[in-house]
């Protein structure tokens, strides 16, 4: 392990504790492993010196002292839950809503796709069979009309498969995101 990977574990391994002493910690192992490079040392063999990343992140999280609360701090989230409460959840709702609203919007965009091509099916199979039977201006016309549904309908279907396959990435990632 170099010593980017080094600091970038430490990193994502010192999640939780306050910036300014996450940098001094990150710092510190930074100027270690310098101070190694410089007595000779490989890259990966001063990071391997220093030890297993996963020891040094539970001592430095051993030795760094909790925060605790106030009592008037408890006091006030425990008086202020109706009002913050209320709004979380208000807020939680209007999130959900919206992300619902937005697959309302990508079904009926499939509908209209299914609808557009039900009418060009419809419209060229009428047209043909107006036309057959003597009435060739409308026939024609019923036939052009299910031409144009079906290019609007190959057109709104490359818009519904992309719509839908960005939903479905964004979707993962902020279930990803939520589950971390």
């Amino acid at each position: 392990m170099n010593k980017q990977e080094f600091l970038s574990k430490l990193r994502k391994g010192l999640f939780g504790l306050p910036p300014k002493e996450k940098k001094e910690h990150l710092a510190f192992y930074s100027e270690m492993i310098d101070d190694r490079i410089e007595d000779g040392l490989s890259e990966e063999a001063a990071v391997s010196e220093i030890g297993n990343i996963e020891d040094i992140i539970t001592r430095i999280k051993a030795v760094t002292p909790k925060k605790k609360k106030s009592a008037g701090t408890i006091v006030l989230l425990i008086l202020g839950f109706p009002v913050w409460g209320s709004l979380l959840i208000a807020a939680a709702a209007v999130v959900i809503a919206l992300y619902a609203a937005w697959w309302v919007i990508l079904i009926a965009l499939w509908a209209v796709f299914g609808a557009l091509l039900g009418c060009a099916f419809g419209g060229m199979v009428g047209g043909i069979i107006l036309s057959c039977y003597g009435n060739l201006s409308t026939g024609l016309a019923l036939v052009g009309t299910g031409l144009v549904c079906a290019g609007l309908g190959i057109f709104l279907f490359y818009g519904c498969k992309a719509a839908t396959k960005v939903t479905l990435r964004l979707t993962k990632k902020w279930i990803q995101g939520v589950i971390q």
